[in-house]
C-alpha cells in the first residue's frame, strides 16, 4: 500500500489487489477508505497498464470516489508470451474480456465496501475508451461515463484496424467477418438508445491518427437531438493528437464530480 499526497492534509491511498485473477489498483482518499462511496472504473489503452493511468485515477479519487484501475488481458501484470503489442489480432478479444470481467469487479466492491446510491462510473482512454462505450451498451447499471479518444462503433473501427495489420490478406475473410460480427452485441452505435439518458461525455482531438476523430464526432451529431442522448456532451480539441492532456484529465474528473455527486 502506497499513500500519495496531493496537498494539504489530504492523501490518496493506492492499494494493489487481485480480484478473480484480475490485477487492479484501487485509489481512495485515505480518510474515506472504509466508507461507502460512488465507484469509478478507469481503463488504460493499448500496450498500456494500470500504472500508466494513475494520473487519471488520482484526479477522480481526489473528488471523493473509490477508483479502480484494472489491467486488461495481456497487459501489465497479465503479460503472457511477449509484449502486448504482439497480440494485435486479439485486440478485440481483450476488450470483450474486459466486458466479461466487469461484473466480477462490481460484485467484489459491492460486497466489500458497498456502492453509495449505486452510483457507478466508467471511463478510459483509447482502447479503454472503446471499452467504456462497450460497457455502456451492455450494462444498464452503469450510471455515467467519460470516453477519452475512444470509439462507440467497434464494428466499423475493427474493420479499419484489421485491414491495417500486415499479413491480414492471408487470413480467411470469413473468419474476419465472423470476428467483426461478434462485436455487434457491444456496439453502442448500433443501438444508441441503450444510453437511456445517462450522462456521457466524449473528448477527442481532431488530429488523432490512431482512433479517428470524425466517426466519433459524427456519432454524437447523429444522436444529440434524441431524448435518450439529452445528457451526452462532447469536447473537441483542435489539433490534438492521440494523447490525453492533464487539462482533459481534470475535465474528465470534474464530469464525474457533477454526474455522481
Amino acid at each position: 500500500m502506497l499513500p500519495y499526497y496531493y496537498g494539504g492534509d489530504s492523501m490518496i491511498t493506492i492499494t494493489s489487489k487481485e480480484i478473480k485473477k484480475i490485477p487492479v489498483l484501487e485509489l481512495v482518499q485515505s480518510d474515506k477508505k472504509e466508507d461507502v462511496l460512488p465507484l469509478v472504473f478507469f481503463y488504460h489503452g493499448w500496450t498500456g497498464c494500470k500504472e500508466k493511468v494513475l494520473t487519471q485515477g488520482y484526479e477522480i479519487a481526489k473528488r471523493g470516489f473509490r477508483v479502480v484501475l484494472p489491467d486488461a488481458l495481456y497487459h501489465g501484470e497479465r503479460l503472457v508470451s511477449g509484449k502486448a503489442s504482439e497480440h494485435k489480432l486479439e485486440f478485440w478479444k481483450i476488450i470483450v474480456n474486459s466486458i466479461k470481467e466487469f461484473p466480477d469487479l462490481l460484485t467484489y466492491y459491492r460486497n466489500k465496501f458497498g456502492i453509495k446510491s449505486e452510483k457507478i462510473g466508467v471511463s478510459g482512454l483509447s482502447m479503454g475508451g472503446i471499452t467504456t462505450c462497450a460497457l455502456l451498451r451492455v450494462y444498464p447499471q452503469i450510471t455515467a461515463a467519460v470516453c477519452l479518444m475512444g470509439s462507440p462503433a467497434p464494428s466499423s473501427f475493427a474493420r479499419q484496424l484489421l485491414h491495417a495489420i500486415p499479413g491480414m490478406e492471408e487470413i480467411n475473410p470469413n473468419y474476419v467477418e465472423d470476428q467483426i460480427k461478434s462485436l455487434e452485441v457491444m456496439d453502442l452505435s448500433l443501438n444508441p438508445q441503450k444510453i437511456n439518458s445517462r450522462p456521457i461525455h466524449f473528448w477527442h482531438g481532431t488530429n488523432d491518427a490512431t482512433v479517428p476523430y470524425q466517426p466519433t464526432k459524427s456519432f454524437f451529431e447523429q444522436i444529440r437531438n434524441h431524448s435518450y442522448a439529452k445528457n451526452v456532451t462532447f469536447t473537441t480539441t483542435q489539433g490534438a493528437t492521440h494523447k490525453v492532456s492533464y487539462e482533459t484529465t481534470v475535465e474528465m474528473a470534474d464530469k464525474f464530480a457533477d454526474y455522481l455527486a
